[in-house]
């Protein structure tokens, strides 16, 4: 595929061309990844069903509400990322700003995947996970650089295929096995998705609000909205792909549920799935589940940072330099694959859980973006001053509530932030809105 390539369109973007199976098949695998093979089966293995509130309920959830109200509209602008948007309704300062909160954005998202790909090397092979992890994200970053987004949707199609068939195989022989009455040893705190004790009503709100909202503007997913050949396929495509992300993420739930009961104390909760599968799998069919933690951990962390390079690589160096020859264009976005999946690595070998990675990337800056998305594209209230207070206000209430005064509800408060910011703003009479139409 990335023969094929000839214009910034073509590696970005997939020359628009993507059809309904390419598409559904590229959303998926590309949501489904580390964080539900690894990091969600850690969380539910740790904590029982509530473990698991943002992945998969929340974030399938997520995609299904994302096809449903901005598939079409997005797909009608012909944009290319979605800092365009901000561009054309706000101005090129509000891009600029926004691609700066997106980017650490993809980067958690792709340092959760690598981490989680030298989980499962280490599992597999008894090597110290820091060396895994290293091992991991060379192959990853090489892999990238290369194919563009239309191979990464040809490979997610493959690697897709080989998830869903390496879980169910699992899935299967472990239920067979042991059967599902086994987790009823574990008691009906384990069971209960709100957790074993009763909770505030708004610390609810706060754990689904980051994986629903938070994601709702998620560059990974709107890159594949905005590649596809029609707004059909590009809302079609994504609620079909958030509805079998559900129905397939459920299995490492209840084999993370299953995996509590049946191998207790494990010192490295987020191993639990490949020790599953090298207990309970012969070797033949072990070797395909490991490829198809591997599959379900490439088709996420390409798009990642491929959606970090494209930000930056589209909406930063190219606006700056107007007179960039295609062939530059993908030059310097592939540049920012490397570079980006170098910092990508050094986040993951400081991370402790691949879980945390996610959620920060669900959360952070997220807000104001959603914010400024919600009504620049659908009203004509605010402009550049509504929206660049709403990016500062979102992005220092979360980091000062997660952070610095360890607010019980930082994404709540960041989201009221944002919102108000921007409508106060507005109201004192922020510059008038551009017309929204799409890019030539």
């Amino acid at each position: 595929m990335s023969r094929r390539i000839k214009t910034e369109d073509d590696y970005l973007v997939a020359g628009r061309s993507l059809g309904p199976v390419l598409a559904t098949f590229t959303v998926f695998a590309t949501w489904f990844g580390a964080e539900t093979c690894i990091g969600a089966a850690g969380a539910v293995y740790q904590m029982g069903l509530s473990g698991g509130t943002a992945d998969p309920f929340g974030y399938a959830l997520c995609v299904i509400i994302t096809g449903l109200v901005l598939a079409v509209p997005l797909w009608r602008l012909r944009l290319t990322t979605i800092a365009d948007l901000f561009r054309i309704r706000f101005d090129p300062t509000v891009e600029r700003v926004a691609v700066l909160l997106m980017v650490p954005t993809s980067l958690f998202w792709a340092a959760a995947q690598i981490r989680a790909f030298g989980q499962v090397l280490s599992a597999a092979s008894g090597l110290d996970v820091a060396l895994t992890v290293t091992i991991a994200a060379g192959v990853v970053i090489a892999y990238t650089m290369f194919g563009g987004l239309l191979a990464d949707a040809w490979t997610d199609l493959v690697q897709g295929i080989a998830l869903i068939v390496g879980l169910a195989i699992l899935f299967g022989i472990v239920v067979r096995t042991e059967g599902l009455d086994i987790i009823s040893a574990l008691g009906p705190g384990a069971l209960n998705p709100l957790g074993s004790e009763p909770r505030p009503i708004l610390e609810i709100v706060e754990e689904w609000a980051v994986p629903v909202v938070g994601s709702l503007v998620a560059a990974e997913l709107l890159a594949r909205i905005i590649a596809t050949r029609s707004e059909a396929v590009a809302r079609n495509a994504t609620v079909v792909a958030g509805v079998a992300y559900f129905g397939i993420g459920l299995m490492p739930v209840i084999l993370g549920l299953m995996g509590a009961a049946l191998m207790p104390g494990l010192a490295e909760p987020e191993q639990i799935l490949p020790l599953l599968a090298e207990r309970y799998l012969p070797t033949g069919l072990y070797i395909l589940f490991a490829g198809a933690l591997v599959s379900a951990i490439l088709s996420t962390v390409d798009s990642a940072l491929l959606a970090a390079s494209a930000l930056v690589s589209h909406n930063i160096v190219v606006q700056m330099k107007p007179g960039l020859s295609d062939r530059n264009k993908v030059r310097v976005a592939r540049a920012g694959v490397a570079i980006f999946g170098v910092a990508a690595y050094l986040m993951a070998v400081r991370a402790e859980r691949v879980y945390e990675l996610v959620e920060e990337s669900s959360a952070f800056g997220t807000a104001g973006i959603v914010t400024i998305v919600m009504f620049g594209l659908f009203t004509k209230i605010g402009g550049r001053a509504s929206a660049l207070a709403a990016l500062i206000a979102g992005v220092t209430a979360w980091v000062g509530g997660a952070y610095i005064l360890d607010l019980p509800y930082p994404y709540i408060t960041s989201m009221v932030w944002a919102i108000t910011a921007y409508l106060v703003v507005a109201a004192a009479g922020s510059v008038p809105e551009r017309e929204l139409v799409p890019i030539t």
